[in-house]
């Protein structure tokens, strides 16, 4: 019965309109209502708690980082250091956004961000040499979701605190797949434009493209430093995510001289407000945390799913389609901190490797914002690229599948992540 209130006051309260953290606050308090055991400093301890966390330092550190990185040019350079690689080729840009957004995920974490600085530059060029708009806004939403799978990730900090999981193992094993989806990408997409009237981007001169390079440079070396620092154990990814901000800081104010010292407060007041929604989730999710593993609700729904126990690949077929359907009508930070205290115990007692689980659940939660009707970074590309939600929808369908079918791959396959990780770590 605690599983039918926790589920009934959950979806009842977000179903009237009540914002995702003070959804997940009334479902803690039902709860305790049922267990008899309502007590206000339950809520108050457990949030601040939630908040009181190292780790979760690192959050509004990358956040700025990404912030930085847009309003000091880095992220342009990134894509002409791209375009200077790749974008003779017949379908070249397509190429291109997918390089881009590998990179620039290797460097901010945020695929909102990401996707919103890529469709700027990327949609109207693509339109100008004779793209299908509504397919170029479904490949750059699709690469944007990459962003919080290569590390540094804020989603991979967020579902670390959330399952006690190593961040930084976390961060090693994400390398592989993001690669792996980003390649997944590009061949979707020569596939389905072999038959367009394209024009290709003239051939850039080896002088320009060495240019190109040089002026990149400086953004390039951000996820060297990250990473290298990260696995040779110089920096934790707090540590990590603090030294991202400071260089973005200093590259985009003293070496390529694009940010003002007047854009700061904007920047910063842009970071804090992102970061504000993101924590206060983390609390709320905290307090129902709490009361899920108190209420013993893993245990009811091990219950349910007790002959997948001894079957782990059937197991994890089935909480992957799952995560799908619910990642449809939530944003992914919810769908971390409501999951992952239900779905960590089982996937335990099962046996599933917890940092292999964390990977593929952080790209399952990714690929929910390709789906409507939630579908964030299809409305950031329909909002910043100008085209009408329902015609990017169907543009993003054929790399919506290329996803869908990496995941499940992944899950069948599960030395594919595995055995990189073990290697990077």
């Amino acid at each position: 019965m605690t599983l039918v209130v926790f589920i009934v006051s959950l979806l009842g309260a977000m179903a009237i309109g009540v914002p995702v953290a003070f959804s997940l606050m009334f479902c803690g308090v039902m709860l305790m209502w049922y267990m008899g055991m309502f007590n206000t400093q339950i809520i108050a301890q457990n949030m601040i708690a939630g908040a009181d966390t190292f780790t979760l330092l690192a959050i509004p550190f990358f956040i700025l980082a990404g912030e930085l990185m847009n309003a000091g040019g880095l992220s342009r350079r990134i894509i002409d250091f791209a375009i200077a690689c790749v974008g003779h080729i017949r379908g070249g840009l397509g190429i291109v956004a997918i390089m881009a957004a590998v990179i620039m995920a290797s460097i901010s974490g945020s695929a909102a961000a990401d996707t919103a600085a890529l469709a700027a530059i990327l949609i109207p060029m693509m339109a100008k040499a004779g793209y299908n708009v509504p397919r170029s806004a479904g490949l750059i939403a699709a690469g944007g979701v990459i962003a919080p799978v290569i590390p540094p990730s804020m989603a991979f900090i967020v579902f670390g605190v959330a399952a006690n999981v190593s961040i930084t193992q976390l961060f090693m094993a994400g390398i592989v797949p993001g690669l792996i989806m980003g390649i997944a990408l590009i061949a979707t997409w020569l596939l389905v434009v072999r038959k367009d009237k394209i024009q290709p981007l003239p051939r850039t001169p080896i002088k320009e493209r060495l240019g190109a390079t040089g002026r990149a440079l400086w953004a390039l070396g951000m996820p060297v430093i990250i990473l290298g620092g990260i696995k040779a154990g110089v920096v934790t990814p707090t540590e990590a995510a603090v030294v991202a901000a400071a260089y973005a800081l200093f590259v985009g104010m003293v070496i390529y001289r694009e940010l003002k010292p007047s854009e700061l407060p904007r920047v910063i007041l842009q970071a804090a407000k992102t970061t504000a929604v993101i924590m206060f989730l983390v609390c709320a999710a905290l307090v129902s945390a709490w009361l899920i593993t108190a209420a013993n609700i893993p245990a009811e729904i091990t219950g349910f799913i007790s002959p997948l126990i001894d079957r782990p690949t059937l197991l994890m077929i089935v909480i992957m389609a799952v995560v799908l359907v619910v990642g449809t009508a939530l944003d992914l930070t919810p769908t971390i901190l409501i999951l992952t205290p239900v779905l960590m115990p089982i996937v335990k007692q099962a046996g599933i490797d917890p940092v292999y689980f964390g990977v593929l659940f952080i790209m399952n939660t990714c690929i929910g914002l390709l789906t409507p009707p939630v579908g964030v970074v299809l409305n950031v590309v329909s909002g910043v690229g100008r085209v009408p939600l329902g015609k990017v929808t169907v543009g993003v369908a054929p790399f919506l599948v290329a996803q869908i079918l990496v995941l499940f791959l992944l899950v069948l396959f599960p030395d594919i992540v595995i055995v990189p990780a073990r290697w990077l770590n």
